[in-house]
């Protein structure tokens, strides 16, 4: 298959997920193979979260939309350009997902396939639904998908390299496994956020969604904040207020109280809203429903910290003193080439 023909059926698929919407789905009778798919594809939103609690509709739906507006033609074109992609031998790339949001394996999905390769995809028990339904509908559109994508539940084999993903225990054994072969083993990270308090109301409603959006269970959701001394946390919490309704969903309620008996009965010192807890925390890694924070006394010295860890940290959100962090309310809206753990998937794939 030419490459052309593969980024005209991931931009066919772009065109059906644009018609779901948590606000409302429109059927487009222009979009291919609608009659067979998209009911179903409504359906299987809606069931999601019978097969795994955190994907309610609202977080499938939001997922379905980003990838929405990611494949399009445009997108695609300025994401390739700069590669040069020869597809003439194929490898079969083994991918390892996870499955902590829906859709969160797609980009290295896509990249194996626009990069000429085959996939061969473990999925993880989390998230077994989504992607192969989206492969299904791009093997209708392009038949000759069919032959290089394959899902498997038995052990890998035959495969040219591999992309896993895992925690930072799962990660040890992959490198073991896999030391071997072309490889991207990618390990836990988190994001930060970088405070001045000057913050507008808007941009820290946007924070707010970078910690809440699916239920903080990313690695590009925020879950730990970086404050000046002094800093005054009420703006903040005024302006998540808006989230406030989280708390009515259980499993996140479980969590919460959970986690905050856990740290009172350490007599830890938490900041609370009574539906998060700040807590400071060195770490960066907190648990659902909590995030840490830290002071600073100068914005170089967590530049420098930062830079120092930048293993642990997958997105640094602030506003403009901090250069190259992204905007307030845009770490689950990632363009195609913002790479995980900055690893440039594509240039991998080109090489092996």
């Amino acid at each position: 298959m030419t490459l052309t023909e593969i980024k005209k059926a991931f931009t066919t698929l772009g065109s059906f997920l644009n018609q779901f919407h948590l606000s409302g789905s429109t059927h487009n009778q222009e979009v291919p193979f609608n009659d067979t798919f998209f009911e179903s594809f409504i359906s299987l939103i809606n069931q999601s979260q019978h097969h795994n609690r955190w994907f309610t509709p609202e977080q499938v739906y939001f997922a379905a939309e980003q990838w929405a507006e990611a494949l399009t033609p445009q997108n695609l074109d300025n994401w390739l350009t700069p590669y040069t992609i020869n597809n003439t031998q194929p490898k079969t790339v083994a991918l390892i997902l996870a499955g902590n949001i829906p859709l969160v394996g797609f980009h290295d999905f896509v990249s194996v396939l626009v990069s000429g390769h085959k996939a061969l995809v473990k999925l993880s028990s989390n998230d077994k639904q989504l992607l192969p339904f989206l492969a299904k509908y791009l093997i209708t559109v392009e038949p000759g998908l069919a032959e290089q994508i394959t899902f498997t539940e038995e052990k890998l084999e035959g495969f040219d390299a591999v992309i896993a993903t895992g925690s930072n225990n799962t990660a040890r054994y992959f490198e073991y496994y896999f030391k071997d072969k072309p490889n991207i083993i990618r390990k836990n990270r988190n994001s930060v956020a970088v405070l001045t308090g000057n913050e507008t109301h808007e941009e820290l409603v946007g924070l707010g969604e970078d910690i809440f959006r699916y239920f903080g269970l990313g690695c590009r959701n925020v879950s730990k904040l970086f404050v000046p001394q002094g800093y005054d946390f009420k703006a903040f919490f005024e302006a998540i207020f808006t989230y406030g309704d989280i708390i009515h969903y259980d499993k996140y309620a479980n969590n919460y109280d959970y986690n905050k008996a856990v740290f009172l009965m350490s007599n830890f010192k938490l900041l609370d809203n009574e539906f998060l807890t700040l807590k400071e925390d060195p770490g960066y890694a907190s648990p659902i429903s909590s995030v840490f924070y830290e002071y600073y006394d100068k914005i170089d010295d967590i530049k420098q910290k930062l830079g120092d860890e930048h293993e642990q940290i997958q997105c640094i959100v602030s506003g403009n003193s901090f250069e190259g962090a992204i905007a307030f309310g845009n770490t689950q809206k990632p363009g195609l080439s913002d790479y995980a753990d900055n690893v440039d998937t594509i240039a991998f794939l080109s090489k092996i």
